[in-house]
C-alpha cells in the first residue's frame, strides 16, 4: 500500500464532512456572496459600496474574538458538540439579512449575530477532527477537508444571484441561510468524529496507533510566549489582506478596466473553481513532501506578479486569467498552511484554540482588506494603488516563514 494512504480508510468520512461544514459556513458564505447584494442594496436603500463593505470588518472582529472561543470549546468539549449547536445558529443568523428595512445599524447587527453564531463552522473546529485521523497524509487530508471554501463559495455566489434575479434579495437571503442547515448539518451529524486509539486500527504504514492521536503539544498559554507564535500569525496578516482585499471587488475591478461584465464574472468566478481547489489539493499535496514554509514562501509569494500584471495598461483576457488562478492559489493554500503550521509546530494538545487565535491574524487581513480596497476606489476611482501595495505584502509575509526552523515532534515527548 502506497505509504499513508491507508489513512483515508478511517478519516475519508471526517474529511467529507469538514469540505462541507466549511465549505457552508462563516468563512465562505458572507464573504463570497456580499458582491451579489451590492446592487440590490443600493438601488432599495440608496446605500454606497463603501457602505455595504462596512459589513466584512464587523464580521472580521467578530470572528476575531470568537474563533478562540471556538478553538476552546472544541478543545474542551469536542468539536461534534460545536459545530452541531454553530450551525443552525448560524444558519439562522444568515436569514436575517432578509428583515433589514433599510437601517444600517439593524445590517451591522446581522454581521455581529453571525459572526458570533458562525464562529464553531470555521476551520478551527473542523480540522482538529481531521488531524486526529491523519499523520503522513495530514496535508493532503487537510487541503481535501478545505477544499469546500474554493467549491461552493463561488457556486453560492451564482446561487445566491439566481434567487436575487427571480425572487428579489430577501429570498435570496433566506436561500443562502438554509444551505447550512439542510446540507452541512445532516452530513456532520453522520461522519464527524475525532478518531481515538480504537479507532486507529491503521494499515502497517503506522508503527505505533497512538502517534496521531497523542494529546502531545503546547497549550494556548504556552504558545502565546513561542515567537514561532508571533511570526506565523504576523506573517498571514499581511498575505490575509492581499487575497482577502481585492477578491470580493473583482467583478468592480475589472468592469473598471474596461472589461465586458461576462467577462468580469468569469474572472472572479475563476478564482474560486478551479483556481482556489487546485491550490488547496496541490498545497496540502506538497506539504507532505516538502518543508512547510518553503512551500508557503514559494505559493504565496507568487500572486506578487498578478498584482503587478493587472496594474498593467492594455491588460489582455489571458493575462487575466493567469493573474487570477495564481491569486486564488495563494487564497487555496493558505488555509492548509495556517492548519498545517499549527499541527507541527504546536501539536495538538490545544490545537484549536492556537488556531483560532492565529485566526485571528488572518481574519482582521481578510475583513478589512475587502473595505480598504472599496474606500481606496471611491477616494482615488482606480484599484491600482492598492493592488500594487497587495503585491508587496505577499512578499513582506511569505518571506519570513522560513525562519520558523524544523518541525516538533511532539509525539516523542
Amino acid at each position: 500500500m502506497t505509504v499513508g494512504y491507508g489513512e483515508f480508510r478511517l478519516g475519508w468520512k471526517s474529511v467529507f464532512a469538514s469540505a462541507l461544514g466549511i465549505g457552508f459556513g462563516l468563512s465562505p458564505l458572507p464573504f463570497y456572496t456580499i458582491g451579489v447584494f451590492v446592487a440590490p442594496f443600493m438601488q432599495e436603500f440608496g446605500w454606497t459600496v463603501e457602505q455595504i463593505m462596512r459589513g466584512l470588518p464587523i464580521l472580521i472582529l467578530g470572528a476575531l474574538i470568537m474563533s478562540p472561543v471556538a478553538g476552546f470549546l472544541a478543545d474542551k468539549y469536542g468539536v461534534r458538540k460545536v459545530v452541531l449547536t454553530s450551525i443552525p445558529l448560524f444558519s439562522l443568523a444568515m436569514m436575517s439579512f432578509s428583515l433589514n428595512d433599510g437601517s444600517m445599524s439593524i445590517y451591522l447587527f446581522c454581521w455581529i449575530s453571525i459572526a458570533v453564531t458562525g464562529a464553531g463552522t470555521l476551520p478551527v473546529t473542523w480540522t482538529r477532527a481531521v488531524n486526529s485521523w491523519f499523520m503522513k497524509r495530514r496535508g493532503l487530508a487537510l487541503g481535501m477537508s478545505l477544499i469546500g471554501t474554493g467549491l461552493f463559495g463561488p457556486l453560492a455566489k451564482i446561487f445566491a444571484a439566481t434567487l436575487i434575479e427571480q425572487f428579489g434579495w430577501r429570498f435570496a437571503y433566506i436561500g443562502v441561510g438554509l444551505l447550512p442547515l439542510l446540507i452541512a448539518f445532516p452530513v456532520a451529524w453522520f461522519l464527524l468524529y475525532e478518531a481515538t486509539d480504537d479507532d486507529l486500527a491503521f494499515d502497517n504504514d503506522k508503527k505505533d496507533k497512538s502517534e496521531i492521536n497523542a494529546l502531545g503539544g503546547m497549550t494556548a498559554s504556552q504558545a502565546l510566549t513561542d515567537w514561532r507564535f508571533w511570526l506565523i500569525g504576523f506573517c498571514f496578516l499581511p498575505v490575509s489582506f492581499a487575497v482577502g482585499g481585492p477578491i470580493p471587488n473583482l467583478e468592480a475591478m475589472f468592469s473598471s478596466k474596461g472589461f465586458l461584465t461576462t467577462e468580469a464574472i468569469a474572472l472572479a468566478s475563476f478564482v474560486g473553481f478551479p483556481s482556489v481547489i487546485v491550490g488547496r489539493v496541490l498545497g496540502g499535496y506538497l506539504l507532505d513532501y516538502f518543508w512547510a514554509p518553503a512551500v508557503a514562501a514559494i505559493i504565496l509569494s507568487l500572486p506578487a506578479l498578478s498584482l503587478f500584471l493587472i496594474v498593467q495598461p492594455d491588460l489582455s483576457l489571458t493575462i487575466a486569467f493567469f493573474s487570477m488562478f495564481l491569486l486564488g492559489l495563494a487564497a487555496g493554500v493558505e488555509y492548509d498552511l495556517m492548519a498545517y503550521l499549527v499541527s507541527r509546530y504546536f501539536g495538538q494538545l490545544n490545537y484549536s484554540s492556537i488556531y483560532g487565535l492565529i485566526y485571528g491574524f488572518f481574519a482582521i487581513g481578510s475583513g478589512f482588506g475587502p473595505w480598504v480596497f472599496a474606500r481606496s476606489y471611491s477616494a482615488t476611482g482606480s484599484y491600482d494603488t492598492m493592488l500594487k501595495i497587495s503585491a508587496v505584502l505577499f512578499i513582506i509575509g511569505a518571506l519570513p516563514l522560513l525562519f520558523l526552523g524544523k518541525y516538533r515532534d511532539f509525539a516523542k515527548n
